[in-house]
């Protein structure tokens, strides 16, 4: 697959509520000579104004403040002073800058922040430290150093079997980072597959964490992953639980989640009312499941995730996305979540024979594929979507739910078009929607609910014959 041109550099500012540091100097001692200009430059980190001394001598503290907490209690958890914590923050923002990110490296904070990630015994103290080099990871440059670190590429996939939400995220964004950077993503690949735990921590989080960010940031990490390594995804599907993760699935609540796909549906549920761009992430990451053979049996396979998923995407469909009384103009709104949707449930319904019969589809569902269809018609017609109509994802949207009323209409029973006809969702306006969706590439599909259509309602089989007369 194609890695993308833009790289993704989302920077994290340090979640203190002050002000951006860009705003402030940082306390470095107010000078005392004449020469105050002279000493200002030749202290201040490239083009900024921030201090290198009062930068090293923070970096120092840290160093200094860990040992100490070692040297009196190296089990214990350490607490944060205040101070400290409020200075950390102040380099965990700074480092958004590329000047500061550069100088950190070349002071190699690298080393000193894994020392103490490694030795730390603080929550807070690892998720600055882990913040700050996610910072520093969102330029290309210091994104290659730090990638390069072998220990410090082990330590962070560990970090993703931590017990702290806050360390999570930012452990899950700085990796995004580096996998999303065509220069370093291979290198961190090929660890993510000879580190075999990441695919269970990852799955742990989404099956049981309740952290709407978290949750979002680790979709688009795993999303990421499938979207750049088609062979790693395949064997996180296919992967079997070990006996020990089974065991604490069991003494959690009795059912298994640690497949990927069922952790997909799990965290897809938690995102569903708070997070829309949250739930886009998990649809599009269930259909490059639908793309390898492997998603495809699972699916299909009648004790598999298939069903779940199924009922579970019709739901968002038919009860949050493009409603009766929503304006054509919805589908701008929601194009994207509605194409990753219908995708995944246009691959669900060719091998849902094994858990349920196709003539079992849901009225509600048939409505809301013809309503689309009608609502990007009357968008084309009356100009709605006027400066859109080379949208490639309207256009995707268009042809894909032309795709799945072509498949639902090949063997549509009779009952059903005339259940569809007595509830309002086939009508005049829909019936020549969906001719007109059908015609150009899926003739058997018109010419059956053609068919169907004449034995239910004659009236309105015979409109749809003079405008199409196939």
């Amino acid at each position: 697959m194609e890695l993308p041109e833009e790289v993704e550099t989302e920077r994290s500012p340090s979640p203190t509520g002050g002000q951006s540091p860009v705003m402030d100097r940082n306390p470095s001692p107010p000078p005392d000579s004449a020469d105050e200009k002279d000493d200002e430059d030749l202290d201040a980190i490239g083009e900024t104004v921030y201090s290198k001394h009062w930068l090293f001598s923070t970096l120092t503290r840290l160093i200094h403040m860990v040992t100490e907490h070692l040297e009196v209690d190296s089990e214990g958890q350490m607490q944060l002073p205040d101070d400290d914590e409020e200075a950390l923050c102040r380099v965990w923002d700074m480092a958004m800058d590329k000047d500061v990110a550069g100088f950190l490296q070349e002071f190699k904070a690298t080393d000193i922040l894994l020392g103490v990630i490694a030795k730390s015994h603080c929550p807070r103290l690892t998720e600055i430290c882990v913040g700050i080099l996610g910072n520093m990871a969102c330029f290309p440059d210091t994104c290659l150093t730090l990638s390069q670190n072998e220990d410090l590429g082990a330590v962070l996939l560990l970090l993703l079997g931590d017990t702290d939400p806050p360390t999570l995220m930012e452990t899950s964004r700085l990796l995004l980072t580096c996998v999303s950077q065509k220069d370093v993503c291979s290198v961190w690949l090929q660890r993510i597959r000879q580190q075999t735990s990441v695919r269970s921590s990852l799955c742990f989080i989404m099956c049981s964490s309740t952290n709407t960010d978290l949750l979002e940031k680790v979709g688009e990490l795993v999303d990421k992953l499938f979207d750049l390594d088609e062979e790693l995804m395949k064997s996180w599907i296919t992967a079997q639980p070990s006996e020990e993760e089974e065991e604490e699935e069991e003494e959690e609540d009795g059912e298994r989640c640690l497949d990927v796909t069922s952790c997909f549906l799990e965290a897809a549920k938690q995102l569903r009312s708070e997070s829309p761009n949250g739930l886009e992430v998990y649809l599009h990451a269930l259909q490059l499941l639908t793309t390898v053979n492997e998603g495809i049996q699972s699916f299909a396979a009648p004790d598999g995730p298939g069903r779940a998923v199924w009922e579970f995407v019709c739901d968002v469909v038919c009860d949050d996305l493009c409603q009766p009384n929503d304006p054509p103009v919805v589908l701008q709104e929601q194009k994207s979540i509605l194409v990753q949707a219908f995708a995944v449930l246009l691959a669900l319904y060719r091998c849902q024979d094994q858990w349920q019969s196709k003539s079992d589809i849901s009225l509600p569902l048939i409505g809301s594929v013809l309503r689309v269809l009608h609502y990007h018609s009357e968008g084309k017609v009356d100009g709605t979507n006027k400066d859109d109509t080379r949208d490639e994802q309207l256009e995707a949207l268009a042809e894909i739910t032309a795709e799945f009323l072509s498949d639902i209409c090949i063997q549509i029973p009779k009952d059903t078009v005339a259940d569809l006809v007595k509830k309002g969702y086939l009508t005049e306006k829909t019936s020549l929607t969906a001719a007109g969706s059908l015609v150009p590439n899926f003739k058997s599909s018109f010419q059956h609910l053609q068919s169907m259509l004449s034995e239910t309602d004659p009236q309105l089989a015979d409109m749809v014959r003079k405008r199409f007369p196939v």
